[in-house]
């Protein structure tokens, strides 16, 4: 994996990990870190067991940028049958809204038990409201509760796959588009998933 001038390298052939980190040496002045801790935001732990991510500094950095480290957690990112839509007054500064959101999207790499509610949030980019804030301000709360909550990758998986899906059917007020998401697991990991209307 690149990010401009980060580079992470995995496998299961140390030696070719090997060659290729000479070999881009050769090419470029890299500087090898060991074993990968860190990279761009998410915190990375390796056992026996398997490999843990997480993005818990990350997530009190949004509650902060957010102004609710003292406010209460709640038990769910969004009430029930919450249909947001274009009604209520536009936000005057649209800039928190928009970075809030934007670093949530962010946090769904880790956290794709609020990539649904993210993904609603984000309809509203263009002229965010009240009742719009105040849920991202509901997500953030639900995050407070459980800021270190991390992805577990098993080293002893049975290598069997598994998909669930669910759909919002015509679920957008505005557009009566539907949100579809699905989740693949392999083994007891979680592999892949996405949201999409």
């Amino acid at each position: 994996m690149i990010h401009v001038d980060d580079i992470v390298i995995t496998g299961n052939d140390l030696k070719a990990i090997y060659t290729l980190k000479r070999f881009l040496h050769s090419r470029f002045q890299i500087k090898d870190l060991g074993n990968l801790k860190y990279f761009l935001g998410i915190e990375v732990s390796r056992s026996q067991k398997g490999i843990v991510i997480s993005q818990r500094k990350y997530t009190l950095e949004i509650l902060k940028d957010g102004g609710i480290l003292g406010a209460k957690p709640v038990n769910f990112p969004m009430e029930q049958n919450t249909k947001l839509s274009d009604a209520g007054d536009l936000l005057k500064d649209p800039s928190q809204y928009r970075r809030l959101v934007g670093r949530l999207i962010y946090l769904t790499i880790t956290r794709p038990n609020i990539m649904y509610y993210v993904h609603v949030l984000s309809r509203f980019m263009h002229a965010p409201r009240k009742p719009h804030m105040e849920a991202v301000l509901c997500v953030l709360r639900y995050l407070k509760g459980a800021p270190g909550h991390d992805l577990f990758f098993s080293s002893q998986n049975d290598l069997s796959l598994r998909a669930f899906c669910d759909s919002d059917w015509a679920g957008f007020p505005m557009t009566r588009r539907s949100t579809t998401g699905y989740y693949v697991f392999l083994g007891s990991s979680l592999v892949s998933w996405r949201t999409k209307r």
